[in-house]
């Protein structure tokens, strides 16, 4: 009987060594520790700075996304890419996503041009944002709206 309660004992030990790294992911997951509105997610990347759209910047999306969980996205900056006058970073928001901030992309002259392609994921029908961080510390934008008929993220 002693070696029964022996693993028994152990067992139980297991289950709840198991289920309690379990139930504090799902309790940090519910917080949504990486969750950053689209305003907030404007902000730290500007700075607080405006922001202003522009017809520089080329936001390339579809209409209607069929599946939100990949939704693919184009960005070309028009840019010299000079040492004085270059794009820095090229930032992808979603406007309605738990996290807002869906790419960064970090440019110096060498890349020669200011192009990034990639695929996101959309929650939901909402606007998605490119941001352009230019060299003398402007920011200049592009939207397009994408309706989603199958979600992405959730």
């Amino acid at each position: 009987m002693e070696r029964r309660s022996f693993i028994k004992g152990v067992a139980a030990v297991a289950a709840v060594a198991t289920v309690t790294p379990s139930v504090t992911l799902a309790a940090g997951k519910a917080k949504g520790g990486n969750d950053m509105s689209f305003k907030g997610a404007l902000n730290a990347i500007t700075r607080g700075k405006k922001v202003k759209a522009s017809s520089k910047v080329h936001l390339k999306a579809p209409e209607i996304a069929e599946n939100g969980a990949v939704v693919p996205i184009k960005i070309t900056v028009d840019s010299p890419m000079t040492q004085a006058d270059h794009v820095k970073a090229i930032h992808v928001l979603a406007s309605k996503n738990g996290n807002a901030r869906c790419a960064n992309v970090f440019l110096t002259p060498a890349n020669g041009k200011a192009v990034f392609g990639t695929r996101i994921k959309l929650g939901s029908t909402q606007d998605v944002v490119a941001v352009a961080e230019m060299s003398d510390g402007t920011f200049l934008s592009a939207t397009a709206n994408v309706k989603v008929t199958i979600g992405g993220c959730g």
